[in-house]
């Protein structure tokens, strides 16, 4: 039969005082380890948290600046081809000039040309019209 006797209380009293002892010993550094283990780790999980919307963000600035610069790109393309355009309007209205005064100087001087024939033809008809009448009357004037 167990006896009730003054060990029991002190084997009550020395489990209590083990208990306090391994919890201030062992057990309490080891929670503040784990504490601070997954303060770290959620700490970690923030910061990863925050560096994948600065990531998506970034991406998504770049991407829109991309979009944007591709915007500006063809705006600007579709400028120079206008500008490129009427250049080459001009070009060819300044040619269609020069070719239209390089005729209008041709056609006056084959005009003058034709005047000055004309007029030679002119004389040489009178003279040969003078030579034929002298002929066919026989007789000088």
């Amino acid at each position: 039969m167990i006896s009730v006797d003054g060990s029991l209380f002190i084997q009550i009293i020395n489990f209590l005082f083990l208990i306090w002892a391994l919890n201030f010993v062992l057990y309490k550094p080891i929670r503040n380890i784990l504490i601070q283990r997954k303060e770290k780790v959620a700490g970690l999980e923030q910061n990863i948290d925050t560096c994948n919307k600065e990531i998506k963000e970034k991406d998504d600035a770049f991407i829109s600046g991309l979009k944007v610069a591709r915007v500006n790109g063809t705006k600007e393309k579709e400028v120079l081809i206008q500008a490129a355009a009427d250049e080459e309007k001009k070009i060819i209205e300044a040619i269609n000039q020069k070719a239209q005064a390089d005729l209008a100087d041709v056609r006056e001087k084959v005009a003058k040309d034709a005047k000055s024939v004309r007029m030679a033809l002119q004389r040489e008809l009178d003279d040969i019209a003078t030579a034929i009448s002298h002929k066919i009357l026989g007789r000088a004037f």
